[in-house]
């Protein structure tokens, strides 16, 4: 059992998938500029780094255009939101074991926290159209602060909101950007294998566990809370 003080929670691939709508907003935006749609898979692998690496990725179908420190050309990024502000929530799923996973973190008096790279436009109408948004006292979008995951940043900023210190918290994801940003914040870290790791095995991250559900993640935690 992990005692902590509060759980933040990465949303895109942890508590959510939202890759159909990502993909219909791609596959728009490529419409527009001319360009032929990509398959649904590729745009699981993209997912990770926030709207602009995304509309690189895709522009490039390649995993490495998100390395370079260029931004997103204005009229795809421009295009995508357009098209995304439509699709986003239109097929998007809570994964397994989400809800019953938040209720018993809930019931057990943990604070809770989103801390994800999406948009504040899209990330509050999606929480709100998922039924989630009343779980969450703080959530963090990736446009909330200067630097998003895998910075440390937004993690430490979300325990000062808590009332936590970043060792007291517990956060999972799905990605190494979210193992990554933990590790730096010093929090601890469940991963879940389900989720968008932009192509790479989570086994291969050093985490304090991985976990097969939010649901079964909760099990593993304790409260010091009282």
């Amino acid at each position: 059992m992990l005692d902590v003080q509060a759980v933040l929670f990465d949303l895109d691939g942890t508590l959510l998938d939202t890759v159909p709508d990502l993909h219909a907003a791609v596959c728009g935006m490529l419409a527009d500029l001319g360009r032929p749609a990509l398959p649904e898979a590729a745009i699981r692998c993209y997912v990770g780094r926030g709207i602009p690496n995304l509309v690189k990725r895709s522009l490039a179908d390649s995993l490495a255009a998100a390395d370079d420190d260029s931004p997103a050309p204005a009229e795809a990024l421009a295009s995508f939101r357009r098209h995304y502000a439509r699709e986003n929530g239109r097929r998007t799923q809570l994964f397994p074991g989400v809800r019953e996973g938040l209720d018993a973190l809930r019931a057990k008096g943990l604070p809770m926290a989103v801390i994800t790279n999406k948009a504040e436009a899209f990330t509050r109408p999606l929480l709100e159209m998922t039924g989630l948004a009343t779980y969450f006292s703080v959530v963090v979008s990736g446009d909330t602060l200067p630097k998003h995951k895998p910075d440390p940043m937004s993690l430490v900023w979300a325990c000062g909101r808590l009332g936590v210190s970043p060792a007291e918290a517990l956060f999972i994801g799905d990605s190494v950007n979210d193992f990554l940003a933990a590790r730096a914040a010093c929090c601890r870290v469940f991963l879940l294998p389900y989720g968008y790791n932009e192509g790479r095995d989570v086994q291969e991250l050093a985490c304090d566990a991985i976990v097969s559900s939010i649901e079964s993640a909760a099990a593993l935690v304790g409260s010091t809370i009282g």
